[in-house]
């Protein structure tokens, strides 16, 4: 998504429900890649990403605001924020503190000796210093965006002035254990590329311990770039927000399961994750608002898919929430129309944990995509992904049409079948049968986008229950 047109405000505004406070904040767990290259773990746990995209909370909430926003999504099962630090030369937070003196990144604007506790009286990065704390006590970690891709096209940020406020970023968040540097920002890689290199090289020599990635333009990939620099721990593509109609013939479009295919095919092994898909209630292709709008399966749609083909988890994001939309103070980008705080109850937002939980139930570490399961695969919304470990399969069908499987990949004499529903979060038994040959699966209801479901096959001496 490009540079969002509007000014940050600074008059505070009411939240609808205030938040109680979460407790003092704790030391979250340092994430780190797993052996195999593919996936996130913490404390030697597998690290499901469930992320939205809360690119404005530094600008446009207060902290009540912010108080409640990191409380609603740790509760609907996110546990990744992401949040653009600098969003332009002129940035400021809520309360109009200047994140840097005369729009310089080499100039962070820092006033020592003022009272973090006391609203209005700190400046930015005390600020953000907060934010960091409280997203750690609701069990969060913020993906931080150091600088948007427009400061690097303006020339403001570059290879110079990178270098110093990278330095900054490392020296003052190194010990932060919950955050993640998304560097880039809505840009190409191909763009600006000394200035993206410095700006990763600095961070990761003076804070290694934070993994870090390049947040692209939409329909690229950081691995087109950046795959080999020392700096990236893992890939980031943005899927973006187009149809199959809206594309040149023979892109990617909305098959965002062929980005993780081809991240994963690259040496050495990198985990990859889609960082910006199609946003819940934002129009088809973004600035033409009379388009339709991108709806909850859409985005059940875009997550299963890209995690089914083996990306190590998923961004959610919806219209108002990304921009924090306050009708009447702010002007709507791409046709927002919801205040923000009712747009956190999006479908969608509250379906993304079904996802989280599913994969999280299985042993994780050993899951690969294997699309030599299905037998008769279709193409577009028809595509049928599926992934497994040593003692389970899962399929995921978009539309719910009926599929063929090949059975005897994993182990078990006999295999317990279900069928899981991404919409809720329940399951319907099928059956037990044996696991040899081939069988044809009916998912439930009529076929048609967004009757989708998941086949969930176990090894029955697992004892495993759907």
């Amino acid at each position: 998504m490009r540079k969002l047109g509007f000014a940050a405000a600074l008059l505070a505004m009411p939240v609808a429900t205030a938040a109680a406070p979460a407790p003092a904040p704790e030391t979250l767990p340092w994430l780190s890649v797993s052996a195999e290259g593919r996936y996130l773990r913490a404390d030697g746990k597998p690290f499901f990403w469930l992320g939205d995209t809360g690119w404005l909370m530094l600008s446009r909430l207060n902290r009540e605001e912010t108080e409640h926003y990191l409380a609603k999504r740790a509760a609907q099962g996110f546990n990744v924020i992401q949040v653009m630090v600098l969003h332009s030369p002129e940035m400021t937070s809520r309360y109009g503190a200047p994140a840097l003196d005369g729009g310089d990144p080499a100039h962070p604007h820092v006033t020592p000796g003022r009272d973090p506790a006391r609203p209005g009286e700190y400046d930015f990065w005390d600020h953000l210093d907060w934010a960091v704390d409280r997203a750690a006590a609701h069990g969060l970690y913020l993906a931080l965006v150091p600088s948007w891709g427009s400061l690097a096209s303006s020339g403001k940020l570059n290879p110079a002035s990178a270098e110093v406020y990278g330095r900054f970023l490392a020296e003052r968040y190194g010990d932060k254990s919950n955050i993640v540097w998304l560097n880039g920002g809505d840009t190409l890689g191909n763009e600006n590329t000394e200035t993206w290199q410095a700006l990763g090289r600095t961070i990761k020599a003076a804070d290694p311990r934070h993994l870090m990635t390049f947040h692209p333009f939409g329909r690229t990939d950081s691995s087109w770039t950046f795959h080999r620099a020392p700096w990236l721990d893992f890939n980031m593509f943005q899927s973006g927000h187009r149809t199959y109609d809206q594309e040149d013939p023979g892109a990617r479009s909305e098959d965002n399961w062929r980005f993780v295919t081809e991240d994963l095919a690259l040496s050495p092994p990198k985990p990859t994750i889609d960082g910006e898909p199609s946003y819940e209630n934002i129009p088809h292709g973004l600035h033409d608002t009379t388009q339709p709008r991108w709806g909850a399966a859409d985005a059940r749609r875009y997550a299963w898919w890209a995690v089914f083909a083996g990306a190590m988890g998923h961004s959610y994001g919806e219209n108002s929430v990304m921009q924090m939309y306050v009708p009447g103070r702010d002007k709507p980008a791409y046709g927002a129309e919801l205040r923000w705080e009712e747009a956190l109850d999006a479908p969608a937002a509250g379906q993304m944990r079904h996802l989280k939980r599913l994969m999280l139930s299985r042993p994780y570490f050993e899951r690969v995509p294997d699309q030599s399961l299905i037998l008769d695969n279709g193409v577009r919304y028809d595509r049928v992904l599926a992934t497994r470990g040593r003692d389970y399969m899962m399929a995921y069908s978009y539309t719910g049409r009926p599929f063929r499987v090949r059975l005897g990949a994993i182990e078990g004499r006999r295999v317990r079948a279900a069928w899981y529903s991404p919409r809720t979060g329940e399951t319907q038994a099928i059956g037990n049968f044996d696991n040899r040959g081939e069988r044809r699966f009916v998912p439930p209801g009529t076929p048609a986008p967004g009757n989708d479901w998941v086949l969930l096959l176990d090894d029955s001496t697992t004892g495993r229950t759907p």
